[in-house]
């Protein structure tokens, strides 16, 4: 043979080599759509496109229940704190002195200002700019009492007459329901059905946990991240990528049935992960956790995430709540809580801190490694940057690492918008 047709035939043995394992693409094939139904895979413009984010706030965030504060940051009449929801719309939630808990918009009538400038506090204490027990703006004076009525207006009939009054301009209220562990949840749509009918029985698997005794929040913390309000919560909906964590793949990857672990997806794009058990001791330095919740075993571990962005995680000792407010298409508010059991004895409520800390807190070993991915998927998916499409197509029997959790939240979010996830310049419905 000579060496030419040698060399002709090494390199058909090396093409056909390369066409198994596959190559490097050319633009062509990179800008192609995968082969995959259009359930499995992503067009990167549901993160980046700006009328895109812009519609997502008025079809979900406006229409949907949201968790904003739990009761327990609620607990004397008057109490109040302040907060922003669906793309930063300002909110307050009271506790009046009926002891019910009610959510308003937190803009003057008047003139637009803020009323409520403090992140939290007490009505009682008053304020430089009004008389105690009520809501002041500090414009003009005007006072909102804790059921969001109109109960003073300087010079009211001087300056109006007859043409205005107090009865006319109380404060946006918004449908507000306390449930699932004591979290206030609200919605911006005054027809929304009630909260039962969003949330299902996705709840239930974690309701013993929940609901048995009150809970009450030992830890908050809040950040801005630079990425897309999706991405994050992709990290809470997915379980692939726990080979992220070293302390995860030390834990509660080695755990005998970790893989066999259950997905459930439910309507309402919810999704929940069964129970299984971290074996903490098999991490340097770790010990199994001594504490837990009522129906939870020791060193047990579940999770729910309720869509469009708030994860509720047990881990044994202590559960951790996220949730989230889009800022923009790359800019979204987290804020994150730790609770305890409200009866927990000085002691307890340390181990609790201490063992929720350990893993979730700002220097915890999980929470830094998921912020660096999510702002890096953002760089990666910039404006010209070539990125083009995200798949999701792992399928293994709805067991942990299938990704039916992210298919599950792209189903509802494209309903929801009458668009494509894997093509959003087509409709859902063609």
């Amino acid at each position: 043979m000579s060496s030419q047709s040698a060399a002709a035939e090494a390199q058909a043995a090396d093409n056909g080599k390369q066409s198994k394992q596959g190559r490097a693409r050319n633009l062509a094939e990179w800008s192609q759509r995968p082969n995959l139904p259009g359930t499995h895979y992503l067009d990167t413009r549901v993160y980046t496109d700006p009328a895109i984010y812009d519609e997502e706030i008025d079809k979900i965030w406006n229409k949907v229940w949201l968790p904003i504060c739990h009761e327990s940051e609620l607990s004397a009449p008057l109490d109040f704190r302040t907060s922003g929801v669906a793309g930063t719309k300002p909110i307050v939630v009271v506790r009046g002195a009926d002891n019910k808990i009610r959510s308003f918009l937190n803009v003057c009538p008047h003139r637009g200002n803020i009323v409520m400038r403090a992140p939290a506090g007490n009505l009682g204490e008053g304020s430089p700019s009004g008389n105690p027990r009520n809501m002041t703006c500090m414009f003009h004076g005007w006072q909102f009492d804790a059921t969001g009525r109109c109960v003073e207006i300087p010079r009211e009939k001087a300056g109006y007459q007859d043409r205005l009054c107090k009865a006319q301009m109380g404060l946006r209220e918004l449908r507000t329901e306390v449930a699932h562990g004591g979290f206030v949840w609200v919605n911006l749509d005054d027809n929304c059905g009630p909260l039962a009918d969003f949330t299902g029985n996705a709840f239930d698997f974690m309701a013993t946990e929940l609901d048995t005794v009150p809970l009450e929040v030992f830890h908050y913390q809040k950040a801005v991240v630079r990425t897309n309000f999706k991405l994050w919560h992709e990290t809470s909906r997915e379980f692939y990528h726990d080979y992220l964590h070293y302390h995860n793949r030390a834990t509660g990857m080695l755990q005998k049935g970790y893989f066999d672990r259950k997905y459930t997806a439910f309507p309402n794009g919810h999704a929940a992960t069964g129970l299984t058990s971290i074996t903490y001791d098999a991490y340097e330095g770790a010990k199994d956790r001594g504490l837990t919740f009522p129906g939870m075993p020791l060193n047990g571990w579940k999770q729910l995430n309720i869509f469009p962005g708030c994860t509720y995680s047990l881990r044994a000792s202590c559960l951790r709540v996220s949730v989230m407010t889009p800022i923009s298409t790359d800019k979204v508010l987290i804020e994150i809580r730790g609770f305890g059991l409200k009866e927990d004895t000085p002691e307890e409520r340390r181990e609790r801190i201490l063992d929720h800390d350990t893993i979730w807190g700002p220097f915890g070993r999980n929470l830094h490694e998921d912020l660096l991915v999510v702002q890096n998927q953002s760089i990666a998916m910039r404006e010209g940057s070539g990125s083009k499409y995200l798949v999701m197509a792992r399928e293994e029997n709805n067991t942990i690492h299938d990704e039916i959790g992210l298919r599950s939240y792209y189903e509802e979010w494209s309903r929801l918008m009458g668009r494509l996830a894997c093509d959003p310049s087509r409709r859902s419905d063609e």
